[in-house]
């Protein structure tokens, strides 16, 4: 995923940058509203963080600009304008979400991941994958016409993983998803157990989920691994 990354905070870009990046981002920095501007309008990003308090040109006028050209990009505007009439300022002006600063670095990413499944509902009615039946709508899924019994937290990493197919995710990205959805904290040591009941529930799927070592999980046919179970 390219991503624009529109901060003015030489440090904080730098931080964000690399944290990012590990998160499998593609990152162009700019660092001013016309820099933003510029390569908003250039280049095909998938999604872009905008600091509203830009110099040159502010970030709402970004904004404005970009819905005017480009509708469909999502934009999450990161900044320290936190009063109500600056939020509502930044949604009125096109900004799919709005997060202010100080900020916790899963929460940020949990947000733009959201953001980008809304751009493609990949399970939003219902999808067949190899002996994997899943219907996000009606909260049912299938293995081979058998229905899963899965519980809220393995429904949730279900449902994420899928979004993320062949794409890497973290626990952060997993403890986020539950924090989000049950307004609770799962806590990284519990990611290991749901995966592998998950693993358990999978069998004979033609789905598996591969430990990406020091990065996450990833969730993909059996097939594009030659078959090789998956790391324990």
């Amino acid at each position: 995923m390219n991503l624009l990354l529109a901060e003015d905070d030489a440090i904080l870009a730098d931080a964000l940058t690399v944290q990012l990046r590990r998160s499998g981002f593609e990152v162009e920095h700019a660092p001013n509203g016309a820099v933003a501007e510029y390569l908003l309008l250039k280049n095909p990003f998938d999604i872009a963080i905008l600091d509203l308090g830009l110099p040159m040109v502010d970030g709402l006028t970004v904004l404005k600009r970009l819905r005017a050209a480009r509708r469909g990009l999502p934009v999450l505007v990161l900044t320290a304008l936190d009063s109500l009439d600056d939020r509502v300022s930044g949604l009125n002006a096109g900004a799919d979400d709005y997060l202010t600063k100080p900020f916790d670095f899963p929460e940020l990413q949990a947000r733009l991941h959201a953001l980008l499944r809304r751009g493609r509902p990949v399970a939003a009615a219902g999808q067949d994958l190899a002996q994997l039946s899943f219907d996000r709508a009606a909260r049912r899924a299938s293995v081979q016409g058998e229905a899963l019994e899965l519980s809220p937290r393995e429904w949730l990493l279900l449902d994420l993983l899928l979004q993320e197919r062949d794409r890497v995710v973290t626990k952060e990205q997993i403890v986020a998803a539950w924090a989000q959805d049950r307004g609770e904290n799962g806590g990284g040591n519990s990611v290991e157990v749901y995966i592998h009941r998950l693993r358990r529930k999978l069998e004979g799927s033609g789905l598996q989920i591969r430990t990406v070592r020091g990065l996450g999980y990833l969730l993909e046919a059996e097939s594009s691994a030659g078959g090789a179970p998956a790391t324990p």
